[in-house]
């Protein structure tokens, strides 16, 4: 069986040098916030151009810890999409704020910042940009209507580790951007881990404060703050592979682009890259009327698919109460259509080319 995604292969590609870590932090007797987290933390910082980086418990709380540093919570409105982890909606109703949901693109899957400015309202505070599959949104026209509106920015970055936009790395256009390392990751730990990067040293400050009861001391709480916080196993395995993570991100986009040229003349609908953009393939997700029959058939033929998301966040009972009727035609087809084909570093070129077989022997019968 061909999985859609692989971290078990993850950890087998570096398995020597993540065993040796994690043996030397299991004998260090120090597994919360010591020297691994520290240098993860001065590494990622680098890596994504901005001056820090400070790793949390998960890519949900650096979300609400993001919002909660940024003084957004009851009463207030954050503008995202629908189309996306239902985290980045529950980090904002955690925080006390409401969502609010505006459509995507159609060729992207990111929000349209064409539909942003008929949004804000005098209770809106932030945005949050999703980059999401590995795709950048259009940051240049998100930054414009949030200086010009006076709004912060917090980006999703939990699915675009390393992706860049206009020659920089996602996560440090905004005020904050936010990072998932949960294992399937581009980036992915062993359980869980987060992170959240910025240039503001003030709210790099406050952030280390809310990720540990808000301590300038150990146990004197000068902020609110809760616990949070990287551990130092997952902080040395991230160290591991990030070292490796362009290569990886490299390997991702060579399937791409092999599926990509196999697939062109086809009726699927591609991704779609933006231009002045890197995509890194989180996920490789096709469009397509027939994607349930699609989707049973290469299960019948050993390849596992996945569906990101199958209902929409604002079609869910719980946010409906929230936030009423929505209207998201583009968020609304999409979740009809898509489907993310196999996708990992160490996809092999002879489970590439069965996924291609099969997918073509499909279009054969039923599509072309």
């Amino acid at each position: 069986m061909i999985p859609c995604a692989n971290p078990i292969a993850q950890y087998l590609s570096y398995r020597d040098e993540i065993d040796s870590v994690i043996q030397n932090v299991l004998k260090s007797g120090r597994y919360i916030l010591g020297k691994e987290v520290e240098k993860f933390e001065q590494e990622f910082a680098i890596y994504n151009g901005v001056a820090h980086a400070i790793g949390v418990g998960s890519g949900t709380e650096a979300l609400h810890i993001a919002l909660r540093a940024l003084g957004i919570g009851r009463g207030d409105e954050v503008i995202t999409t629908a189309h996306t982890a239902v985290a980045t909606a529950s980090s904002i109703v955690l925080a006390g704020a409401k969502p609010v949901f505006v459509d995507i693109e159609q060729d992207y899957f990111t929000i349209d910042a064409n539909l942003i400015e008929v949004a804000v309202t005098s209770k809106t505070k932030a945005i949050i940009p999703v980059h999401i599959y590995g795709q950048a949104c259009d940051m240049e026209a998100v930054m414009e209507i949030a200086q010009r509106k006076d709004l912060k920015v917090i980006e999703d970055c939990a699915q675009a580790h390393g992706a860049e936009y206009k020659g920089k790395r996602v996560g440090s256009f905004g005020d904050i951007g936010c990072f998932s390392f949960y294992p399937t990751k581009n980036l992915g730990a062993i359980g869980d881990g987060g992170a959240l990067v910025t240039d503001n040293s003030r709210l790099a400050d406050k952030i280390r404060l809310l990720r540990e009861y808000g301590w300038k001391e150990r146990y004197v709480s000068s902020i609110e703050g809760w616990n949070s916080r990287l551990d130092e196993l997952q902080a040395a395995i991230l160290r591991v592979k990030l070292k490796n993570l362009d290569n990886d991100n490299s390997q991702r986009q060579r399937h791409a682009h092999e599926y990509n040229y196999a697939l062109k003349n086809s009726s699927l609908d591609l991704p779609g890259i933006r231009d002045e953009s890197t995509h890194v393939f989180h996920l490789y997700v096709i469009k397509t009327d027939h994607r349930d029959k699609l989707k049973t058939y290469l299960q019948k033929h050993e390849i596992l698919t996945t569906i990101q998301y199958p209902i929409p966040i604002h079609r869910q009972n719980y946010y409906r109460e929230i936030i009423g009727q929505c209207s998201l035609p583009v968020t609304d087809r999409v979740a009809e259509t898509i489907l993310s084909l196999p996708m990992f570093p160490e996809l092999e070129e002879v489970e590439r080319q069965q996924v291609i077989d099969s997918l073509q022997d499909f279009l054969l019968v039923h599509c072309d």
